[in-house]
């Protein structure tokens, strides 16, 4: 199908972006000032900010309940943008549709914070998660990684780390859309060409977008920062790998999955058609984009495999 009319209508509208080197501290009080007051977001029933050792997070409850499963998110933004408050309506979804206690982490952002800061961050929290489980009233059995984009890469990154360091307690990782290569090379999947303009995130654009973490220090051939780049898959936590039919950044997703299954990972693929890059924060709104979170819902209470 073609890309969704709605998306195509609000693309077509877009500012031309100003000239010169991007900035992220403009780019970041754009974001902000763009966030739905606090009286109009979905309400839950309760949201509460506080610190995991250093890291600030917020918490969503969304019902009142004896114990939960419990979800840690990690925002997308291309490691410079995003924070707790822009993707507010993305946790506060997922806490509501898949009934977890979701924990969303402000991680350290590049280029203020140098590799691997916001990493170690991300994975620092899965373990506060798991060692306060009491105080979340965690049931001891879902502890989910969820991620949109960049913070899809830190949910694939975290999870290999995870295993590596003999840390077993995650069950499931979500990957919405997710950056999983950062090597720039434009004929290293077809959807960079296919998709290299006119759908928003252009194919042109993932360097310099990218280029903050890159040179704070991330090297693209490193699997930490480039989780398609790592060899054994084996023993990873099993995926749903949401990817948008207009993304450049489609092919990567999809491959990575395609990859887990061979390693003998359950992964679930699922393309949404007429999307693009950066639909669940940005589109969510539209109701069969809406969707993506009940189908999240499905995959993280389902038996592994199903």
């Amino acid at each position: 199908m073609p890309l969704h009319p709605q998306i195509a209508q609000v693309i077509a509208n877009l500012p031309a972006p100003p000239e010169g080197p991007l900035d992220p501290a403009a780019m970041r009080a754009g974001e902000e000032a763009r966030v739905a007051p606090v009286e109009e977001r979905l309400p839950l029933h309760a949201v509460e900010d506080t610190t995991a050792g250093d890291v600030p997070v917020r918490i969503y409850t969304p019902v009142d309940a004896d114990s939960y499963g419990l979800l840690v998110y990690f925002h997308g933004g291309a490691f410079f943008l995003g924070s707790l408050d822009t993707h507010d309506h993305v946790a506060r979804s997922l806490a509501k549709e898949t009934g977890l206690k979701v924990v969303s982490v402000g991680y350290r952002r590049a280029p203020e914070a140098a590799f691997p800061a916001g990493l170690q961050d991300c994975l620092g929290v899965v373990r506060w998660v798991a060692e306060n489980g009491g105080a979340l009233k965690w049931d001891g059995s879902t502890l989910a990684l969820a991620g949109d984009s960049s913070g899809g890469t830190f949910v694939a990154a975290v999870a290999a780390m995870a295993h590596d360091e003999g840390f077993d307690r995650i069950t499931h990782q979500v990957l919405f859309y997710p950056s999983l290569d950062l090597d720039f090379d434009i004929d290293r999947y077809a959807s960079l060409r296919e998709n290299a303009e006119g759908y928003g995130v252009e194919t042109a654009g993932l360097k310099p977008f990218n280029a903050f973490y890159v040179d704070s220090g991330a090297d693209p051939a490193d699997p930490l920062v480039s989780p398609i780049k790592r060899e054994d898959l084996t023993g990873l936590p099993p995926a749903l790998i949401v990817t948008a039919e207009f993304d450049p950044m489609r092919d990567e997703g999809e491959f990575y999955g395609a990859r887990l299954n061979e390693a003998g990972v359950h992964a679930k693929v699922s393309r949404r058609a007429g999307a693009n890059h950066g639909f669940v924060q940005n589109f969510s709104w539209i109701p069969e984009y809406q969707k993506v979170f009940e189908d999240t819902a499905k995959f993280l209470h389902s038996a592994p495999g199903k």
